[in-house]
């Protein structure tokens, strides 16, 4: 590809660069009218025949939570959110307690800053993936071999919060409320989640598995050549569990088994997916599975708002691995302990992808 690039007279370095200065983003780059995508995005012709949308009616489960405080039906619901999260790794509740109108408002506002002027929103563009506030197009831009189509505001939001001050004020109520909101609703999942590994309920949250916490607002515009690139790459989360709102443009398609299927938007609910860190802890019996957002066709942008629980508490130093209580004569650990700096590093110093953590500290029979 360099010597293609470098007899072709193309400098990738440069475009990336140009692109990143002008911090216009990719919603920037859709409002000016352009009608073929700058070449950084397109992808391989590997990625791109992949991209057929599914044709198959397959929908990941749907769990309705409004039982969730009985004690008659609580046990269904465990056994529900352990089978969905054993074979598909994805899934969807509703009647999880959020008003629609609290939803609607998170989705509004966060469309409401990516329309904002350039002016506005370039002041929030910075590449500090780490920690605070930051607005940028795709967090990898500089890592990964081809870019996608999305912008997103990112911020932080525990164990260490940004000053309130710090959030758009376009969105700054409404991100403030939803982390607080979707918390509420990954606690009660992460309840469920922890009884169907035969653990206590608390388990998780005396782990601290939701008080690291980031909020990521994604916009994705129109895209001219939607058949060239990808809103998001295909990847997994590399967190205990992540919380989706979505408005209903659609886009998400989850991997199962060998094939991609569509997830599209219930009114009302919010998506639940187990990220690399839960299927480690859980030694294997929760699986995280490949997903990817396609390049948006609709003159609509797709607005999703996730949010990614991690553990809190742990230093760089400190070792994770399988929960020792899941472990047996006959059920062995299949991954070895890792620090959380090698877990940190292998997230940051590459392009989004599968499961390269839970790869790399497989124990090999």
């Amino acid at each position: 590809m360099a010597a293609m690039d470098a007899a072709s007279g193309y400098d990738r370095m440069k475009e990336l660069k140009e692109f990143d200065e002008s911090k216009i983003g990719v919603k920037g780059l859709s409002d000016s009218g352009i009608t073929s995508i700058p070449r950084f995005f397109v992808h391989p012709p590997e990625t791109l025949s992949d991209l057929k949308s599914s044709s198959t009616c397959t929908s990941i489960p749907v769990i309705d939570l409004s039982a969730a405080n009985s004690t008659t039906r609580r046990r269904q619901i465990v056994e529900q959110v352990k089978e969905a999260a054993t074979t598909w790794g994805f899934f969807q509740v509703i009647n999880h307690g959020v008003p629609m109108s609290e939803l609607d408002d998170t989705i509004n506002a966060i469309k409401a800053f990516h329309e904002e002027p350039h002016a506005v929103k370039s002041k929030y563009y910075k590449r500090d993936e780490a920690q605070g506030v930051m607005y940028a197009s795709n967090n990898d831009l500089y890592r990964a071999n081809a870019a996608a189509w999305h912008d997103s505001l990112q911020a932080w939001m525990g164990p260490r919060p940004p000053k309130v001050e710090d959030i758009p004020e376009v969105c700054r109520n409404e991100v403030v409320a939803w982390d607080k909101r979707a918390t509420e609703v990954a606690e009660i999942v992460m309840e469920f989640l922890s009884e169907g590994l035969g653990l206590e309920a608390g388990k998780f949250k005396e782990l601290t598995f939701s008080d690291g916490r980031v909020f990521v607002g994604h916009c994705y515009p129109y895209c001219p050549q939607p058949d060239l690139t990808v809103g998001i790459t295909s990847h997994t989360d590399p967190g205990v569990v992540t919380v989706l709102l979505q408005n209903h443009v659609p886009g998400l398609q989850v991997k199962h088994g060998d094939e991609w299927v569509n997830v599209n938007p219930v009114p009302g609910g919010l998506i639940i997916n187990v990220g690399d860190f839960l299927q480690i802890i859980s030694n294997g019996e929760y699986k995280s599975v490949q997903h990817r957002v396609l390049a948006n066709s609709y003159n609509e942008a797709r607005i999703s708002i996730v949010m990614f629980f991690n553990i809190g508490t742990l230093k760089e130093d400190d070792y994770c691995g399988p929960l020792p209580e899941l472990l047996s004569w006959e059920k062995p650990a299949i991954y070895r302990n890792f620090t959380m700096k090698e877990y940190l590093e292998n997230f940051y110093h590459k392009g989004l992808d599968s499961k390269s953590m839970i790869d790399k500290i497989k124990i090999q029979n």
